[in-house]
């Protein structure tokens, strides 16, 4: 069949899996065009790196980077959709099959698990073949995204709202679909979803999963974790910092510290990483950020400071993570995020916003761009695949299913 994108909204339906593997080899290309790796002191390479939430975005640019540019086995944690004759499977799902297939033509070892990654048996089918395969895991990183989480526990399931805190919120906002900008209006949280929220969004799993691996005993000496979360500015705070979300991150921080305590005594370190705004699934569904990141990727484009994923996850291993001098903010966390905030580059955008219309949106923004993003997040527009070739939906991928 020819494949061709069916969005709804914020949603992309289908995915296109020879593009959804172009976008994988361009970010592999990526990172292999960059200096081989030279270890500093304390920062040697790690050899075996486990992502939870590996499938897209950051996750997927963490498992490239740490593959390809620095040679590690690597075992990804995803809840991704397969295909049918007739049906396209999810992008994860199609991005974590090219990835595998590239790392094993590398030479190199790649293992996936497709499931519920909150849940317990998850954790523990991951540490059984951790134990068979790898022996020890020297770096973890968290980048799960999801709307709802089922308490391994007590199996109750919680959902998460992207909403203000104290009052309503009102502010200028982009329609995808429509390309109409207006205004939306958001409702203030109840404490319980505040609450739920946390539950969702916060540190909690992100603990389960260290306090698993540590009491299995696979986590080597020198063992790093990191967590990744996005903080913005003026614009973009009332939806982020002052709201559900923002409750959600102090989480995150809060997970941080006890971990690095945890961690003292194998003389690992845990981090939370200030990442950019990109254009992600999480991100296209939130309040405000459209619109933002239109202005300011035409901003940063002209500045020729734009990243995407995979440049972001390249700096954040070479720059904080394997370095002897990582740069840290006041609250210990990893910061890659500098280049968006620059007073200039926000000064200029703070400038632009109020200006936007409907009518001037394709002259004051780079709306272009951001639907071109969106589209390649789902394996649409992505450079060198005939998209009116005909295509199947099947792909060979070996992912282990959680029992």
């Amino acid at each position: 069949m020819v494949i061709s994108p069916k969005v709804r909204g914020f949603i992309c339906t289908n995915a296109h899996p020879q593009g959804c593997a172009a976008n994988v080899h361009q970010q592999i290309e990526f990172i292999q065009s960059k200096a081989p790796y030279v270890p500093e002191g304390n920062a040697p390479a790690p050899k075996n790196v486990l992502v939870v939430g590996a499938s897209t975005g950051y996750g997927l640019a963490s498992r490239i980077t740490a593959a390809f540019g620095y040679g590690a086995n690597t075992m990804g944690v995803f809840f991704e959709k397969p295909p049918t004759e007739r049906k396209t499977g999810s992008a994860g799902y199609y991005n974590s099959a090219a990835f595998e297939a590239a790392a094993h033509e590398a030479g190199l070892y790649a293992k996936s698990f497709n499931g519920d990654a909150f849940s317990t048996a998850c954790k523990e089918q991951v540490i059984e073949q951790i134990k068979a395969d790898m022996g020890k895991i020297d770096l973890v990183v968290y980048s799960l995204a999801s709307p709802r989480r089922q308490d391994p526990v007590t199996g109750e399931v919680y959902s998460s709202t992207l909403k203000p805190i104290g009052e309503s919120y009102t502010a200028k906002n982009l329609n995808t679909d429509s390309k109409v900008v207006g205004e939306v209006t958001v409702q203030p949280a109840s404490e319980e979803e505040i609450a739920t929220t946390v539950k969702v969004m916060g540190g909690e799993d992100w603990q389960l999963w260290i306090d698993a691996l540590a009491e299995a005993d696979v986590l080597n000496s020198g063992a790093k974790t990191v967590a990744y979360t996005y903080l913005g500015e003026k614009l973009t705070w009332p939806i982020y910092g002052h709201a559900t979300i923002g409750k959600a991150k102090e989480d995150l921080d809060r997970a941080a510290g006890e971990l690095r305590n945890q961690l003292t005594g194998i003389n690992g370190a845990a981090h939370v990483s200030v990442l950019k705004a990109v254009v992600t699934q999480a991100s296209s569904a939130i309040p405000v950020m459209p619109l933002y990141l239109a202005i300011l990727f035409k901003v940063m484009q002209e500045e020729g400071s734009h990243e995407g994923c995979i440049e972001q996850l390249q700096r954040l291993f070479t720059e904080c993570l394997y370095t002897d001098t990582p740069r840290l903010d006041s609250d210990n966390r990893f910061r890659v995020d500098e280049l968006e905030l620059d007073p200039a580059i926000q000064a200029k955008v703070e400038a632009i916003w109020p200006q936007v219309t409907t009518e001037n949106l394709n002259e004051l923004s780079d709306f272009a761009l951001y639907q071109t993003e969106f589209l390649r997040l789902f394996g649409f527009g992505v450079e060198g695949v005939d998209y009116t070739a005909e295509s199947t939906t099947l792909v060979d991928a070996n992912f282990s299913s959680v029992e």
